[in-house]
């Protein structure tokens, strides 16, 4: 017998789990996948520790979460500062005052204002319809045309004048000098990997890979008290509501004969005509000097079944279905449910942590 099924051994579920063995419970974890460690699964290609399902880089503002984490790692002092390429022109990411400086050759954060303000008045947009206008009416035209535009449509698959204006809701510029994307207080890459934290997370812990759950339970219902699922919500009730929505992302990895590529972990490709969004270097992420490198190109797509749902799309549509589910989910006795694909939201690793421990809590009656 099993206190714990936790299904899925990503983020989440080996925290969930770790904190159950703590605290004496028997846990199994499974996995469909033939590894562990969810999309923070790294693979060593070249020496070079590859992040298999795209760039995961560490970054919070909670004390908490970051004391947790490094108990599983130790984490060196990468700062995520991209690049966009547009056409010939190169403009560092978040916009800032190096962006500002390169699209219109000025110097300082009064002259950058004024020709955003400028332009926004410009087009005189009151009420925004879409996302194009929305993201006009906050950057103004040269921003939005060259950084934005495109590479928003490759994410959507869709004109940005066909998305809904609310998932823009505020684009951060900055007028300094400043190109840490993330403004975070504690960031970084744990050495070596992602996979040794899930490790040393599900050390101890029985631990099935290969293993689809909806086969599994067929036979083992009677091992299992309680359930963690954080596979998908609406799979966990056989779609009987409706299929809720989500972008996918298929990677194009391969190991080039030159130390250096591109000379930066991340760069992204903000023209529509070039069909992937972003190439990772991944060596940059641990500073590596390794004599080859590793690249992935991300293909942004549309999710079906059979294939690895990345983003939710959280419109109103797939927002009213998720509620819908969750109420079945609030009703299913000896179920939790978890994760980006449990919850049905994008999280940040550090939010993940933070909600599998909430849940840890709330399940042990702990304040």
């Amino acid at each position: 017998m099993y206190d714990y099924l936790v299904v899925g051994a990503g983020l989440f579920g080996a925290v969930f789990a770790h904190e159950a063995k703590k605290r004496g419970k028997k846990v199994l974890v499974i996995d469909k996948r033939d590894h562990i460690a969810g999309n923070i699964y790294c693979e060593k290609v070249e020496d070079i520790n590859v992040h298999k399902y795209g760039a995961h880089i560490f970054h919070t503002n909670d004390k908490a979460v970051w004391d947790y984490i490094n108990q599983f790692a130790e984490f060196n002092n990468y700062i995520n500062s991209p690049v966009a390429v547009y056409k010939d022109e190169l403009y560092n990411l978040p916009f800032n005052m190096n962006t500002f400086s390169r699209l219109w050759n000025i110097k300082t954060p009064a002259e950058a204002k004024k020709i955003i303000a400028d332009q926004i008045a410009d087009l005189n947009l009151t009420e925004p319809k879409n996302l194009e206008e929305q993201a006009l009416s906050l950057v103004g035209r040269d921003v939005y045309e060259k950084l934005i535009k495109g590479y928003t449509e490759k994410q959507w698959g869709r004109s940005c004048t066909e998305l809904p204006a609310f998932i823009i809701k505020r684009l951060p510029l900055r007028f300094t000098f400043d190109n840490n994307y993330f403004n975070a207080r504690y960031q970084g890459i744990p050495i070596g990997g992602y996979t040794p934290i899930i490790e040393k997370m599900l050390d101890g812990i029985e631990v099935l890979t290969s293993t689809d759950y909806f086969e599994w339970i067929k036979t083992n219902s009677d091992k299992v008290n309680k359930t963690v699922f954080t596979g998908q919500i609406d799979q966990f009730f056989d779609y009987k509501l409706g299929v809720l929505e989500y972008r996918s992302v298929r990677f194009e990895t391969e190991v080039l004969d030159t130390d250096n590529f591109q000379g930066n972990a991340v760069v992204n490709y903000t023209e529509r005509s070039v069909p992937y969004t972003r190439i990772i270097e991944h060596k940059h992420f641990e500073f590596g000097t390794q004599p080859k490198t590793v690249i992935s190109k991300e293909y942004s797509s549309e999710w079906k079944p059979g294939i690895e749902p990345y983003y939710p799309v959280n419109n109103e549509k797939n927002n009213k279905l998720y509620e819908e589910y969750k109420k079945l989910a609030d009703e299913t006795p000896n179920v939790i449910f978890g994760g980006r694909l449990g919850h049905y939201k994008y999280y940040d690793m550090d939010k993940v942590i933070d909600v599998a421990l909430a849940a840890v809590k709330e399940e042990f009656g702990e304040n």
